[in-house]
């Protein structure tokens, strides 16, 4: 009776909250912070991963607190969704290059990157289907090498990640 209660009242919850996101603009403005996006996107995978913990733990309770359930679920969704928008709207749409020819280094490099980011935005996905903090570790491991790539001969300050 709790679990469907509490599946109810998460379906609703979830139908019910319209996802606000805010587009870098595509003007284009010529304001691009690469490196923050990257700051920003291991900060979703952080709180990801901590909101996939309280989930485990607060539905292990006895007594569960379904109304901390739900935020931490809710939080957990959002993150994912800002994910996806980073690796759609600021990467693929406005950052990673169209190139010229279908052929040579400048397409490989681009086929790849946009496959790189193309796990980000199904490993965010799978994160809000699930509680699997290995869909954590595989975004980790696709933006370093979506990062190693995209700098990739450039000068530049990496900002160091905490090593969860």
């Amino acid at each position: 009776m709790k679990k469907t209660l509490f599946s109810i009242l998460t379906i609703a919850l979830l139908s019910t909250i319209s996802i606000k996101s805010f587009a870098h603009c595509e003007v284009p403005c010529g304001i691009y912070n690469d490196e923050l996006r990257i700051a920003m996107l291991y900060e979703h995978f952080t709180t990801i991963e901590k909101a996939m913990e309280q989930i485990e733990k607060l539905s292990a309770e006895a007594d569960k607190n379904y109304n901390q359930i739900v935020r931490w679920i809710t939080t957990k969704d959002d993150h994912a969704n800002e994910i996806q928008h980073v690796a759609t709207q600021y990467f693929i749409t406005q950052r990673i290059q169209l190139p010229e020819t279908t052929e040579g280094p400048e397409f490989e490099k681009y086929v790849k990157e946009l496959s790189l980011l193309h796990q980000i935005i199904v490993y965010a996905m799978k994160s809000k289907q699930t509680t699997d903090v290995m869909y954590v570790k595989k975004l980790r491991t696709a933006l370093e090498a979506f990062e190693e790539s995209y700098f990739e001969g450039e000068h530049r300050h990496k900002i160091e990640q905490d090593a969860h």
